[in-house]
C-alpha cells in the first residue's frame, strides 16, 4: 500500500462522497485516536455503501489504514449493519492491524455522525461540536476508497443507488456529470408514469424536478417515486401549509422530541417546543434556539408525528433564521447521560419506517453493475463541495482527457480557499462553461 499524503488527496479533489461534499484533506489534517468508516448506510433502499465493501472492500480497507496514520490513529472502525453478515465475513479476514468490524442495528439513523460515533465507540459528541471533538474522524466508504486511489486517479466517478418504482433496482457506476435521467434509463427506466426523483434518499434528501440534473461527487442515490407517494408530496408541501397545518393540530404530545436522535444524545433541542414558535413569539425562548442543534435527519416529521406535521421543517426554518441572525447559544445545556438511558430502546426500526412511508412495495435491493456506465456528454459543476466553488482552467474549445483539473481552487489571501479541484470524467472537448458547469463532449470520430 503506497503512502499517500493530504496533497496528493487534495489534488485528487476527494471530499465527503456521502454527505455535503467536505474536503477529506482538511478532515485527515486533525488527530485523532480513532477513524470510523460509515457504512451503516440507513436511508431506505439505498445500497451502494454495502456493494462497494463488497466489490472494492480491500481498496476500503486501505483507505481506512491511510486515514489512520495520517490522523495518528491507532483504531479503526467500519460500522456496518448486522443483518449484512456476508459483507462482514468477506472484510473481516482483510482488517489490518488495530481494525474492527462493529455491527450495528437495522435503524434509522444510525448512519448520522454522531448517532455513529455513540453507536461504535460510547462517546457522545457535544452540541455543536464534530467528531473531532471526543477523539473520532468519521469518514465515507467512497470517500474511503477515493483515499487508496488518490495517486491513480482524481474522482471522475461516483457510485449510487437506482431505486425504488425502477425496472431494476440496481448500484450504478458513472462518470461525475452523467444526468440523473440517464442514470435511471440505465436500469430499464421509470415503471410509473409520472416519476419523480428523490435525490439523496427518502428521508434527508431533495426532490428534484430537473430530472437532467447532474450527479456530483456527493450524490448517492435516486430514488423514483409517483406523484402521489406520501414522500413526494409531504416534500411538495409550502410553508405556508407547513404552518397552518401545525398551528391547528399539533397537541403538544412530544412523540418528535421523545424520538429524536439528538435529543437523546443529550442536545438541547426538543421539536414539540419547537413548533409552539408556529403560534407564538418565542424568538429568544431556550428551545427554539436549541433547534440550532437540529440534524434535519426528517425523523419527527416522517415517522414520529401521530399526526403528519412537519417539526423538521419547523426547526430548520428557526435554525435558518438564527443562523442569518447571528444567534447562538453559548454554552449550551447538555445531558449526555440522557444516551445511556434511552438511546437503545428507541431506534427507528428500517422496515417499520419503511412500512410507514410506504416503501415496502418496492424491491428492497441494489446489486452492483461494475461496468462504468458510458455518456457521451458530462457537466462537471464547479462547486461539489463545501467551501469556495472552483474557478475554470480550461476554455470553450479545449480538448480535454479523463482525470485531467479543470476547475481550481480560487486563492484567497495568498493560499487556495476551501475546497477541492474538479476534473474531467470523460475524454473530450469542452463545448461551454455556464452557469457553473463544465460541460465536456466525447469527440465524435
Amino acid at each position: 500500500m503506497a503512502n499517500i499524503t493530504q496533497e496528493q488527496i487534495a489534488e485528487a479533489g476527494i471530499v465527503g462522497a456521502g454527505g455535503a461534499g467536505f474536503p477529506t484533506h482538511v478532515k485527515l489534517a486533525g488527530k485523532a485516536d480513532t477513524v470510523v468508516i460509515n457504512a451503516a448506510e440507513c436511508e431506505p433502499l439505498l445500497h451502494k455503501d454495502k456493494e462497494v465493501l463488497r466489490a472494492e472492500g480491500q481498496g476500503v480497507i486501505d483507505g481506512l489504514a491511510t486515514a489512520m496514520g495520517l490522523v495518528g490513529a491507532g483504531r479503526g472502525i467500519i460500522g456496518i449493519k448486522g443483518k449484512y453478515a456476508d459483507v462482514i465475513e468477506l472484510l473481516t479476514p482483510k482488517l489490518g492491524p488495530g481494525m474492527e468490524i462493529v455491527p450495528l442495528a437495522d435503524a434509522y439513523p444510525s448512519g448520522d455522525e454522531f448517532i455513529l460515533v455513540y453507536d461504535t465507540l460510547g462517546r457522545v459528541i457535544p452540541p455543536g461540536g464534530i467528531p473531532l471533538a471526543v477523539g473520532a474522524v468519521v469518514m465515507n466508504v467512497e470517500t474511503a476508497l477515493n483515499v487508496t486511489r488518490a495517486t491513480e486517479t482524481p474522482v471522475v466517478e461516483k457510485y449510487l443507488s437506482i431505486a425504488g418504482a425502477v425496472a431494476e433496482p440496481v448500484t450504478l457506476r458513472v462518470p461525475v456529470g452523467t444526468t440523473l435521467a440517464e442514470c435511471v434509463a440505465a436500469v430499464g427506466g421509470a415503471t410509473i408514469p409520472d416519476p419523480n426523483y428523490i435525490v439523496g434518499g427518502v428521508m434527508m434528501g431533495y426532490l428534484e424536478d430537473n430530472h437532467n440534473a447532474l450527479v456530483d461527487k456527493t450524490t448517492g442515490g435516486v430514488i423514483v417515486l409517483p406523484s402521489d407517494h406520501v414522500v413526494v408530496r409531504r416534500r411538495r408541501q409550502d410553508w405556508q401549509q407547513i404552518t397552518r397545518i401545525g398551528r391547528s393540530a399539533c397537541d403538544q404530545c412530544s412523540f418528535c422530541t421523545e424520538l429524536c436522535p439528538r435529543w437523546l444524545l443529550g442536545h438541547p433541542i426538543e421539536p414539540h417546543r419547537a413548533m409552539r414558535s408556529l403560534e407564538f413569539n418565542l424568538v429568544g425562548e431556550a428551545n427554539v434556539i436549541g433547534t440550532s442543534f437540529c440534524c434535519e435527519c426528517n425523523l419527527c416529521s416522517l415517522y414520529s408525528c401521530p399526526e403528519d406535521l412537519d417539526p423538521k421543517n419547523v426547526c430548520t426554518q428557526n435554525k435558518r433564521r438564527l443562523m442569518a441572525e447571528k444567534t447562538r447559544w453559548e454554552n449550551p445545556p447538555f445531558n449526555p447521560k440522557r444516551a445511556e438511558q434511552h438511546m437503545k430502546n428507541r431506534k427507528a426500526p428500517t422496515r417499520r419506517l419503511m412500512q410507514k412511508l410506504g416503501l415496502i412495495q418496492f424491491r428492497n435491493v441494489g446489486p452492483m453493475i461494475k461496468e462504468l456506465l458510458e455518456t457521451d456528454r458530462v457537466g462537471v459543476k464547479l462547486k461539489q463541495h463545501i467551501g469556495a466553488p472552483c474557478e475554470p482552467v480550461v476554455a470553450k474549445g479545449d480538448r480535454v482527457s479523463k482525470g485531467q483539473v479543470v476547475g481550481r481552487r480560487p486563492v484567497q489571501n495568498g493560499k487556495p480557499a476551501l475546497g477541492a479541484p474538479v476534473h474531467a470524467s470523460i475524454d473530450g472537448t469542452v463545448v461551454g462553461i455556464q452557469d457553473g458547469v463544465v460541460w465536456i463532449e466525447r469527440d465524435r470520430t
